[in-house]
């Protein structure tokens, strides 16, 4: 296995470290990144999480795949014409093989540009699918694949292939939908909203954004999912925080425990300096030049190692609600999980070669919670984002100000969030609750056809779901916004 050096001076750890030793108060002496050196390999970083970064980046080179539908198929490029044809291409992402395709090139492109150029440069053969709730079950707090899986009733999203019964099957019903759509477009029929508004293959007449749904679903039913279930959960002998921080094998740099916390870092996608951008410059809205982008280059090599310099998705919205939180009065949730990361990992370190105290092993337990915690509350707060953006589109139904693009993608985004609760066995919001909030949302949007009193039913129905969110994760009144859909998140 290649042991990674240490990461650059601007990134390591001070000394003061040891000062963890007291376990009940991992104090400000804390590191201000997520980097710790080995015990057991002089001159060796500890902190190793390759296949979660692989895993993140498959998850940006889907994404941008499927927003490129439309250009391809009209430029020729892209000629999807029977059944197969573009799933093959999106299982390409989801399915991924290294040993065919890890000289590919990758797409997701940074100024610098990215230390890794090709899939093989990450040096893993990780893939998206193993890893979907009801895939990899060892640890699964539900049976994601049996009956479980809740969120989503209605079953016309499978009518060309998948199913709502399993989260790979919804996978699957958003990628034969997205293949029909794909079909009809090189055969000539492209998709109309209903003013006669020619759409993209990604977003439906029905309105479903199939983009942002699979975006956000995908992200939370494989790496949030996978992170809150497994590598940062305890219920599973020799598994998550019960792994063992025993010495490693002969040429191993980490302990068990050490690389399982970091696994959980991984899913979450940020940065090891993620505590020196400011909210701006993860939400890409401003900041220093060469911080804004959401990316920097902290070793000064003229590259972004996308392994520990590049802020991926669930990473950035804790920051893109901790902007809104400053008129609504929320707590920050990039310092809440940043420093609940680096507490804990700082913990297992300092005890790495032994058994964690039952002391330790608490304070463990609550820096996950308050990581995991605010992750969740991050997620839904975006959700509620998102739901006061439907609400405000179905509000200009019938002015020029309607747009069916955009209620469509901030209908999906609100849908997509809002099903990643049930993945997390800590989630504040489960049972009668979670479906009562789905039953609110619904399988797609009302649209302005429906006519004005279902339009009026359907926000009604919104903002009983908003309360939902309110009360489950004890949001204040202020970031809810009003019953237009304005101010709040």
């Amino acid at each position: 296995m290649r042991i990674r050096p240490l990461i650059a001076a601007s990134l390591l750890a001070p000394a003061a470290i040891a000062a963890c030793g007291d376990d009940t108060n991992p104090s400000a002496t804390l590191p201000s990144t997520y980097a710790f050196e080995s015990k057991f390999v002089p001159g060796a970083s500890s902190v190793r999480y390759d296949g979660q970064i692989f895993r993140q980046v498959l998850l940006v080179e889907l994404d941008t795949f499927i927003g490129s539908l439309s250009a391809s198929i009209d430029n020729g490029s892209l000629t999807p014409t029977k059944s197969g044809d573009l799933i093959g291409a999106l299982d390409y992402y989801l399915r991924f093989d290294a040993e065919t395709s890890g000289s590919d090139a990758i797409r997701l492109s940074t100024t610098p540009g990215t230390l890794q150029a090709t899939f093989d440069d990450f040096d893993s053969t990780a893939f998206l699918a193993e890893k979907i709730a009801g895939n990899d079950a060892v640890t699964d707090h539900k049976d994601f694949s049996g009956t479980a899986f809740r969120g989503w009733s209605d079953a016309s999203i499978a009518a060309q292939g998948g199913n709502i019964v399993r989260p790979e099957g919804l996978i699957t019903a958003f990628f034969t939908t997205l293949e029909k759509a794909a079909i009809d477009r090189v055969n000539g029929h492209v998709s109309l909203d209903g003013g006669g508004k020619a759409l993209p293959v990604h977003v439906t007449p029905s309105g479903l954004d199939l983009g942002e749904l699979v975006a956000k679903f995908t992200t939370c039913a494989v790496a949030f999912h996978q992170a809150t279930d497994d590598y940062l959960d305890d219920a599973t002998p020799e598994k998550g925080l019960l792994s063992s921080n025993a010495a490693p094998a002969e040429g191993v740099a980490y302990t068990a425990l050490e690389h399982a916390w970091d696994e959980g870092f991984g899913y979450f996608g940020a940065a090891r300096d993620y505590r020196a951008y400011t909210d701006e410059e993860l939400s890409g809205k401003g900041g220093r030049d060469d911080w804004a982008r959401g990316y920097h280059d902290t070793d000064g090599d003229q590259s972004i190692d996308l392994f520990t310099e590049y802020n991926f998705s669930q990473s950035t919205y804790a920051a893109k609600r901790d902007l809104a939180s400053v008129a609504s009065g929320r707590s920050d949730f990039t310092a809440r999980i940043g420093k609940a990361f680096i507490r804990g990992r700082a913990i297992i370190s300092a005890a790495a070669g032994r058994a964690l105290s039952e002391s330790e092993m608490t304070s463990l337990k609550t820096a996950r919670d308050e990581a995991v915690g605010a992750w969740e509350e991050a997620l839904s707060a975006t959700g509620l984002h998102y739901l006061n953006r439907t609400i405000v589109q179905l509000n200009a139904a019938g002015t020029e100000a309607f747009d069916h693009q955009k209620l469509a993608g901030a209908w999906s985004e609100l849908k997509g969030f809002s099903l990643c609760p049930q993945f997390n066995p800590r989630s504040p919001l489960t049972g009668a609750q979670f479906d009562r909030l789905h039953s609110l949302i619904g399988d797609a949007p009302v649209l302005p056809s429906a006519g004005a009193e279902a339009l009026a039913e359907y926000k009604t129905a919104l903002l009983e779901a908003r309360g939902i969110l309110m009360d489950a994760y004890g949001f204040p009144a202020i970031s809810a916004g009003d019953a237009n859909g304005q101010g709040g998140w």
